[in-house]
């Protein structure tokens, strides 16, 4: 166990909770606290956006799918981009009409107070179903780092998260996604430049091979009415089609997504930093694939079988190859999306508890006082779920196709 690395990690751990826990003097009434008092300027809203969006999962799953497969994955951001434009400019104006918290309060305008509970039931068990497997992902690398069991893992990043959304709310998210972003972005950049400096040859050799292996193929435009296309994991068609409507309806009816378009300064700011996201994330998901082929290259040339399952391919390199001191960052940068992930859902699934089910429930008029200290109750609540949830998930494969899974599974529906 290398010292200086955990050092890093546990400095990176105090420190960004630190700096969440600032953020809780602001904390005055339930719009600050869901809402960060709608003060955040659109870029800070986009990479919130873009943390919330892809955590942990991208960052240990998506490598994985290029190690085993090509770039066939980076289709269907085409069809974030086409969801992007399609709720800027048909669910924003909607949304911006009134003094709203949530996606569901618009549902009860429009259909009533029954879909409104219904739509927003379905969220909340629907979210912490898919932040759970999250949270489990998380304990992958933490278990590798520190050899500890699981469950320790993840009640250990469950809690240090849940101090600063405790106290910072809706402000500390954003801000501390900010940070978080920036942090596995740089670590990701950093893990291309150390693994192309392990292969000899360099960039030219894992080009030459990873060509030949077929690693490159990004689209496929083929299309049939057969069993074999319809068998195929990615196709363009496909990824626009799905991508499409997997993202209008995250981001478009998850409140976890709109609770960050609610919190720009006005519709205008929310449209900026909702396309701006889009740039992000498909930089985001390239670099990632990229790491996956790299690696590839790198255990093919050395002749030693990669780790199993492919989740712990990216994790299990970086803490036993990579020079001291890039591995504590790097593995900084993975708790960082975790982190700016459960942060996220912990919000979004407190401001959905308070705002549609006890605030409409309540028969006498109570203070805002009275529902912030709620909404903190709630966001404790929900820590303590997603921790079972997450202690339970260990057995559902591949995690990021089990995240993608049990999000899109009612998204029909509330589209």
């Amino acid at each position: 166990m290398r010292y200086f690395d955990l050092t890093i990690i546990l400095l990176y751990l105090l420190g960004i909770t630190w700096f969440g826990w600032r953020f809780r003097a602001g904390q005055k009434s339930l719009k600050d606290y869901f809402l960060g008092g709608r003060t955040a300027p659109w870029w800070a809203i986009a990479l919130s956006i873009v943390s919330a969006e892809t955590s942990t999962l991208t960052i240990i799953g998506t490598p994985a799918l290029s190690f085993q497969g090509n770039l066939g994955f980076l289709q269907i951001v085409f069809g974030y981009l086409l969801a992007r434009l399609v709720i800027s400019f048909l669910f924003l104006p909607h949304y911006f009409r009134g003094d709203l918290f949530t996606a569901y309060e618009l549902m009860r305008r429009r259909f009533g107070e029954r879909i409104r509970k219904l739509t927003a039931s379905t969220f909340l068990v629907t979210r912490a179903l898919a932040e759970g497997v999250r949270v489990f992902a998380i304990s992958i690398v933490i278990s590798i780092v520190l050899g500890t069991g699981e469950i320790v893992s993840i009640a250990l990043i469950v809690a240090l998260t849940v101090l600063y959304t405790f106290e910072g709310g809706m402000t500390a998210v954003i801000w501390t996604d900010v940070v978080q972003m920036c942090l596995y972005i740089a670590g990701a950049a950093l893990s291309l430049f150390v693994i192309l400096n392990e292969i000899p040859g360099g960039w030219p050799h894992v080009a030459s091979v990873a060509e030949a292996a077929g690693k490159f193929q990004l689209f496929d435009f083929s299309f049939a009415f057969t069993s074999a296309y319809f068998a195929k994991t990615y196709t363009f068609w496909a990824g626009i089609a799905g991508g499409c409507f997997l993202t209008t309806a995250s981001h478009g009816t998850d409140q976890l997504m709109v609770q960050r378009l609610l919190s720009a300064r006005n519709q205008a700011d929310s449209r900026k930093a909702l396309l701006a996201s889009w740039v992000v994330i498909f930089i985001q998901f390239s670099m990632f694939l990229m790491i996956g082929i790299i690696l590839f290259v790198y255990y093919g040339d050395a002749n030693v079988a990669p780790p199993k399952p492919a989740d712990r391919i990216y994790p299990q390199f970086i803490w036993s190859r990579m020079p001291v001191g890039a591995a504590g960052l790097i593995i900084a940068a993975i708790l960082a999306a975790a982190m700016a992930n459960i942060s996220a859902a912990l919000n979004s699934l407190a401001t959905t508890t308070v705002v549609d089910f006890i605030r409409p429930g309540a028969r006498t008029a109570r203070s805002e006082a009275h529902y912030l200290k709620l909404a903190r109750v709630a966001t404790i609540v929900w820590a303590a779920v997603l921790l079972g949830i997450g202690i339970l998930a260990r057995k559902w494969g591949s995690v990021l196709e089990a995240g993608l899974a049990i999000a899109s599974i009612p998204f029909g529906g509330l589209l």
